[in-house]
């Protein structure tokens, strides 16, 4: 249960610090909607990402896996879409570009954290 606290708040700072450097991304709310977005974001990709990975999976092959960043963006986008507003998301350009700086921010953090020592 702590490693999934820990996660959701991981999420957060990504969502925090992806939307103070790309303009196309912007939450609105306080620190409790970036617990929110946090949660939803985690939900999908645990979720929906794997389907969709599975679904594009030739799609992904065929451009060396550079289909995945759009797969991100697309994660992003839909976060966005069931955050009932606290997440917006420009579009297209501003969700890949975002995908790959939570990426990156994520990778740091859960190094930091220690999140992955057990996987």
């Amino acid at each position: 249960m702590p490693g999934f606290i820990i996660r959701i708040v991981v999420n957060a700072v990504a969502i925090a610090i992806t939307a103070a450097l790309l303009p196309g991304i912007t939450v609105n709310g306080g620190i409790g909607s970036y617990l929110i977005i946090g949660l939803i974001f985690g939900i999908v990709n645990a979720l929906v990402k794997p389907i969709v990975k599975l679904l594009t999976c030739p799609l992904i092959i065929v451009t060396l896996g550079l289909f995945i960043l759009v797969i991100n963006g697309a994660m992003l986008m839909l976060t966005g879409a069931i955050s009932d507003g606290r997440l917006v998301v420009a579009g297209w350009g501003s969700a890949i570009i975002g995908g790959i700086i939570m990426g990156v921010v994520n990778v740091i953090l859960e190094a930091v954290t220690g999140l992955n020592k057990g996987e």
